[in-house]
């Protein structure tokens, strides 16, 4: 049981920021969805996605690009009495704007479980919901009060996993990640043809 440290850690410079970038959203596909990293890799870091049986990278994402008040968090869930541990992980989303084709897709987010790959402005990748999927478990629709409020969607995800959420690799060599990233689709909705803001 690898329970012992193999390393120590120093304090590091002031050099990262906070918030996040990206969400990149994989539709859990339980029979031929495989992200692939190296047997006993110590590094936590994926190398690849792929569908099983597949050498090719034709794993769907869809991009959601962040602006503002949106996060990620994972809390550590222990119990030596148990002998368990869990690590629990819970993305905040913000997304400004309602739209009748955004309500499709939160209502199709609201009934599955996907895979997530968050991205920060560190450029760090992690995949979040990697054995089980990660699902809604909250949320809001709101128009705002004040013609200053937010009007969009909040979202919280939340996954439950044995192993905290894993870096990707995102060098030249890993070509499934960087061309499923590159090629993730992002939805233009209908309603923003509609530039004409004159009553």
């Amino acid at each position: 049981m690898a329970c012992t440290l193999s390393s120590g850690r120093t304090e590091p410079c002031k050099d990262v920021v906070g918030g996040l970038r990206n969400v990149y959203i994989i539709n859990f596909e339980a029979t031929n969805y495989q992200p692939t990293d190296d047997t006993g890799d110590t590094t936590l870091e994926i190398k690849g996605l792929s569908r099983v049986g597949k050498t090719t990278a034709d794993v769907t994402a869809y991009k959601f690009e962040l602006k503002g008040n949106s996060s990620y968090t994972e809390n550590l869930q222990a119990s030596r009495e148990n002998g368990t541990l869990a690590f629990e992980q819970v993305l905040e989303l913000q997304l400004k704007k309602l739209t009748k084709d955004s309500h499709k897709e939160i209502k199709a987010l609201s009934f599955g479980r996907p895979h997530i790959i968050v991205e920060d402005y560190n450029k760090n990748l992690f995949l979040i919901g990697r054995e089980h999927g990660c699902e809604v478990t909250g949320g809001t629709i709101v128009t705002g009060t004040a013609m200053s409020d937010m009007s969009g969607y909040t979202l919280t995800f939340t996954g439950m996993e044995r192993k905290p959420s894993q870096f990707i690799n995102k060098t030249a060599e890993t070509e499934t990640v960087a061309t499923t990233l590159s090629g993730a689709k992002v939805a233009v909705d209908s309603s923003d043809s509609d530039t004409d803001l004159d009553p």
